[in-house]
């Protein structure tokens, strides 16, 4: 099976001024930094006509209309007495006109506000998970994690950071993100095998995954066995109570959920019976405008009806975008930068985890009743001689740094 790997992210936005003054400026990174506009538009909208619009894409029926209404017109002054028709007829066929494409439209846009809303809400349960993972994993009783179950609680931190890249991946029909040596791909790999990656989920993807996306399995749903296991191992180890860890599961299943309604949205497009009559109804109206126009226009009536039917087009053309917002488009939703933020945000929190953790590593290598500066051990029992602790293991808060107090 042939690899369909993402294309490129969305490239890195320009650094947005973020000095704050007499206290502190932020650099190399922000949040949104990718999602967010990179610049001030330094044009007005209304002069704008290549990116973001869809000029491009209704240029040709624009194009055709004024031919046939530039036909009309000449047919009308040196051919016949007249073609015209009755200008009465043009209210009554703008207003079922007018019924549709306001159908088409907001039924486009709420897809895509639907869409946005369901990433957002991927995003929150990863959030929400990240934060119990990392601040919770521990038992009071028996101190910090030990090596192995800080490896566990990585590797399962970087298969949420993975979930917004599969759902993006899912979502635009690109599969491939994970296959094993196997005999769907290429024989070559029965020699050296390894694991085949889109470049994406480099170090976040576990070692050894086997997708099944050939099989039919997506890979976001997938990636949820993984974090329901992590849960109920935690549970065994007496890190979260069952109240706990029903309500990270329910967080899983609510990112779930989410990823479902985008798929039904991808899945799901306006009804093509909808979708023929109103191009049908567009060009009707297109081409009778014409006739209603030319005795009291003449050649004027080409401009006029190109920009009527500008007019139109751009909407159906605009509510065509939205229909799909999960792909390339400018108009689209910004997965690419979304997953991206998402990551980076992520990421931070793992990288102070990791500190924190070698911090708690200390407690395991100093004396029973040490000093341990910001870390927290409330003994209530100390054998002397062993350096055994027998009490309540409290670690202290991320992101606390301690600082030398100055004294006047």
């Amino acid at each position: 099976m042939r690899l369909n790997f993402s294309e490129p992210p969305t490239p890195t936005l320009s650094r947005q001024n973020t000095t704050i003054q007499g206290h502190h400026q932020r650099r190399g990174t922000h949040p949104h930094q990718l999602s967010s506009r990179a610049k001030p538009r330094r044009w007005p909208l209304v002069f704008r006509f290549i990116k973001g619009a869809i000029h491009g894409a209704i240029l040709v029926p624009v194009s055709l209309h004024a031919i046939f209404t530039a036909l009309i017109v000449y047919l009308d002054t040196y051919v016949f007495e007249t073609v015209g028709l009755p200008s009465t007829i043009i209210p009554s066929l703008s207003i079922v006109v007018g019924l549709m494409l306001v159908f088409r439209n907001q039924t486009s846009y709420n897809r895509f506000w639907d869409g946005r809303n369901g990433m957002n809400t991927v995003n929150t349960c990863v959030r929400n998970l990240v934060r119990t993972i990392v601040t919770n994993s521990y038992n009071s009783k028996r101190g910090p994690p030990t090596p192995a179950e800080c490896e566990d609680i990585e590797r399962t931190i970087r298969i949420l950071m993975a979930i917004s890249y599969a759902v993006k991946n899912h979502l635009r029909a690109e599969w491939g993100a994970a296959w094993v040596f196997g005999n769907s791909i290429d024989e070559a790999l029965n020699i050296h095998p390894s694991t085949l990656y889109n470049p994406e989920y480099a170090n976040l993807l576990p070692a050894g995954l086997e997708g099944h996306e050939d099989e039919g399995l997506g890979l976001p749903f997938q990636l949820t066995f993984f974090i329901d296991g992590f849960i109920k191992r935690g549970e065994e180890r007496g890190w979260y109570p069952a109240p706990g860890a029903s309500q990270m599961q329910a967080q899983l299943n609510t990112l779930t959920d989410a990823y479902g309604k985008m798929e039904t949205i991808k899945l799901t497009p306006i009804p093509v019976a909808h979708l023929i009559h109103q191009k049908q109804v567009l060009a009707l109206f297109g081409c009778v405008l014409p006739f209603a126009m030319v005795d009291e226009m003449g050649w004027w009536a080409i401009p006029i009806v190109s920009l009527v039917i500008f007019t139109l087009y751009g909407i159906e053309g605009i509510g065509s975008q939205l229909e799909d917002p999960f792909g390339y488009d400018r108009n689209d939703i910004k997965m690419d930068a979304i997953a991206g933020d998402s990551r980076t945000e992520i990421d931070v929190v793992l990288s102070e985890w990791r500190t924190h953790s070698k911090a708690m590593e200390t407690l395991r290598q100093q004396p029973a009743g040490a000093v341990h500066g910001n870390l927290c051990l409330t003994p209530d029992r100390t054998e002397a001689g062993n350096r055994s602790v027998d009490g309540k293991y409290t670690p202290p808060d991320l992101f606390l740094r301690s600082r030398p107090s100055t004294g006047r």
